[in-house]
């Protein structure tokens, strides 16, 4: 069936352009955090106290990174996932609605950038459901899909299945979808990437943005060789606002984008879209 499978546009390779929000949303001693978020440019991590310098890069991302993100995703007619922290955007309206004014998805990535392996399952149950219901009233619908950051629980899956999630991102294991069923439910899981993540150029100051296009094209360039010999395949990019939107590593981005529009046979699409175009062709189990 997996040799069978085309995605939209009878394509058998899907780019997933993933951009994170959690500008606004990290560790802040003012948010009851005991310290500043360690994810720093400058590698400074903090036991205590505010890291004022770091709190204003995160703020860049919201206030410049945005703008330049929304323009090339509009310019080259792509629709993205925003996994987004959902206090990330309740502080920052006005890219809530740019975001769902230009038609792209808001994934939920936490109510806030924060760390959920340490919760009892009633904690995460909260956790979950308050970014549910934030990024509702802040974009107007329910988010379908959820990452983690990063680390989970054992409950995770089976919480998001109680409240009607239809996919997750929080696995690394495959370039292509799969069905997970728990008790009487199944759910999507739509597997994410790391090494494709722009995130590698904050925390190892020698990536540079030529070092991340060019792992990004031969990324392409194999999985889409392989999309069309072996088997349908999902690429997932991911950038963030504050690290991708900055001017020196636009370029990379660009370059990345003109080189895969020059290929047949590709298909943009958000999560969702993702989801519902694998949904249709593997029927859900139960």
């Amino acid at each position: 069936m997996k040799n069978e499978f085309s995605w939209p546009n009878n394509s058998k390779l899907a780019i997933s352009m993933v951009v994170n929000v959690e500008e606004g949303a990290e560790e802040n001693i003012n948010d009851g955090d005991l310290r500043p978020d360690p994810v720093d440019e400058l590698q400074v991590v903090m036991k205590k106290g505010r890291n004022y310098g770091n709190e204003t890069n995160y703020q860049y991302g919201i206030n410049a990174g945005a703008p330049r993100i929304l323009k090339i995703l509009s310019d080259y007619n792509i629709n993205a996932t925003f996994t987004a922290a959902a206090l990330a955007l309740e502080r920052a309206p006005s890219l809530a609605k740019e975001i769902v004014k230009h038609k792209h998805e808001v994934c939920a990535h936490g109510y806030r950038w924060s760390h959920q392996h340490w919760m009892d399952e009633e904690t995460e149950r909260e956790f979950i459901r308050k970014a549910k219901n934030s990024i509702k009233k802040t974009c107007g619908t329910y988010p379908s899909g959820w990452l983690s950051r990063y680390v989970l629980t054992e409950n995770t899956r089976k919480i998001l299945l109680d409240e009607d999630f239809y996919y997750h991102m929080d696995d690394y294991s495959d370039d292509f979808p799969r069905w997970e069923t728990i008790g009487n439910k199944s759910i999507i899981i739509s597997p994410y990437a790391l090494d494709t993540n722009d995130m590698k150029m904050w925390i190892d100051p020698a990536y540079t943005p030529d070092n991340w296009c060019k792992y990004l094209i031969d990324t392409f360039n194999w999985l889409y060789n392989e999309s069309i010999y072996t088997g349908p395949r999902i690429m997932s990019v991911g950038i963030h606002l504050r690290i991708a939107g900055r001017p020196g590593r636009m370029n990379a981005l660009k370059n990345f984008l003109n080189h895969v529009k020059g290929h047949t046979g590709v298909w943009f699409g958000t999560r969702q879209e993702i989801a519902i175009a694998f949904e249709k062709q593997i029927p859900k189990p139960i």
